[in-house]
């Protein structure tokens, strides 16, 4: 279980990845060992999986933010399916979801123009897929994973792990 100094290093970890364990270690008030041992368990166990550079889509050409939903047909297996979704560079998120859905799809495109060859050229060719429904995002107020201190260490919802600060 991972504790409150745990949730301060990935917090700040989260915030800026390029962090120096010095910097992590004066805002804890431990020793730069002591951070650096804490963030190769936090590795090790799982927890941190990685850490990454945040990009401007549209700088990229990639300002066109949409969200698909998929039905499949009958006989659809959901596993390759997502493998065949998740194959297709523009998609970013498959989720498998249940309800009148199969799969909840994050994709992003330079344009309109490239959405529909998206769906058109790409997705509805997909021999699984039955039908799509597509929702263009017109603003974000809000996207950010959210960080340590987000989970309790009572919190269900935080993932067990085998991990022991020292």
């Amino acid at each position: 279980m991972i504790d409150d100094t745990d949730r301060r290093i990935l917090d700040l970890l989260q915030a800026d990845a390029r962090i120096a364990n010095a910097a992590i270690a004066r805002d804890v008030g431990l020793a730069p060992s002591a951070v650096f041992q804490r963030i190769r368990k936090l590795e090790e166990s799982g927890i941190i999986q990685g850490y990454h550079a945040h990009l401007d889509p549209t700088a990229l050409g990639q300002g066109l933010l949409a969200f698909i939903t998929v039905q499949t047909g009958e006989g659809a297996r959901a596993k390759e399916t997502a493998a065949m979704l998740a194959g297709i560079r523009e998609v970013l998120e498959v989720h498998r979801v249940v309800g009148e859905d199969c799969f909840f799809l994050k994709v992003r495109v330079r344009d309109a123009e490239a959405l529909g060859a998206l769906l058109d050229e790409k997705l509805q060719r997909l021999p699984p897929v039955a039908s799509t429904r597509t929702t263009i995002v017109l603003s974000t107020a809000k996207n950010e994973i959210p960080g340590a201190s987000a989970y309790r260490a009572d919190d269900e919802s935080l993932p067990s792990r085998q991990y022991r600060a020292s």
